[in-house]
């Protein structure tokens, strides 16, 4: 049999009916706290309860395509902001259940998106907003091996389908990516100082740094950081000298790696 026979005599229906949806983990940093984009979901299932920016995958687009649709969609960002969203694969989600329509895939997407404005939802949406991380009751990454993985008790916004594993997987991958990669230094300015890139890192990881340990390993880290050769204009709030200011340098990946509080004891 050729390719074109078979093809002619090859019948899908034969299957089993798979959907293939997308879903956006979009972080920022609002106000000193690390944000996660939501939608509130407008109609069943699980209407009401708070979701990623996703939809089902239409039959003329690539994943990363669809990816990037839904979350201007769904939000109402703007295409021109996209080109500023650091979006890559996070993951692929596809148990059994996960959705109680039909057995549905799910390619989840993680984003870092710096200074994005406020959405407003779709139209398949009631609300969509900014939401502080921490507010989310998410388990400990470190529990999540080999068990369910829930939301706190009392949590008030209630995350739909497996949207909890998602965001708790999203939440890891961007702290790993601040280890081994530079991508900090899109949350900040293009000229910063070290104090303003160690508040990028407190809020990812949710550790407070010891400042003198911060300032060594940045600066011993080759192609991390480019001294500007300039400093602030103030000095900080409490007085003291001005601060040196610094921009990104063409380092791809960090090496070594700064690795969180957490990691650094339990490499020792």
């Amino acid at each position: 049999m050729t390719e074109e026979e078979f093809l002619a005599a090859y019948d899908p229906r034969a299957y089993p009916p798979v959907a293939v949806t997308v879903d956006v983990v979009a972080f920022t940093i609002r106000d000193g706290r690390l944000h996660l984009l939501l939608v509130r979901r407008a109609a069943p299932p699980y209407a009401g309860h708070w979701a990623l920016p996703g939809g089902f995958v239409r039959p003329d687009e690539d994943l990363p395509a669809g990816a990037a649709r839904e979350l201007a969609e769904e939000t109402g960002v703007q295409a021109g902001a996209l080109g500023r969203v650091h979006l890559e694969q996070l993951g692929t989600y596809g148990a059994p259940g996960r959705d109680p329509r039909m057995r549905v895939v799910s390619v989840a997407y993680l984003a870092f998106a710096p200074d994005l404005p406020d959405p407003a939802a779709g139209s398949d949406a009631d609300e969509a907003a900014w939401v502080a991380v921490d507010s989310l009751g998410l388990p400990d990454a470190a529990t999540l091996t080999g068990r369910p993985v829930r939301q706190r008790p009392g949590t008030t916004r209630k995350l739909a389908f497996d949207h909890t594993r998602i965001v708790a997987d999203g939440l890891d991958r961007a702290r790993s990516k601040l280890e081994y990669t530079p991508l900090a230094t899109r949350f900040v300015g293009p000229e910063f100082t070290i104090a303003e890139l160690r508040a990028v890192y407190e809020t990812v990881w949710g550790d407070t740094l010891h400042a003198g340990n911060f300032h060594r390993k940045v600066l011993s880290v080759p192609g991390f950081l480019d001294s500007v050769g300039a400093t602030t204009d103030r000095g900080g709030a409490r007085g003291g000298p001005r601060a040196r200011l610094y921009r990104a340098g063409d380092a791809r990946l960090l090496h070594p790696a700064l690795l969180r509080p957490s990691r650094e004891e339990a490499v020792r």
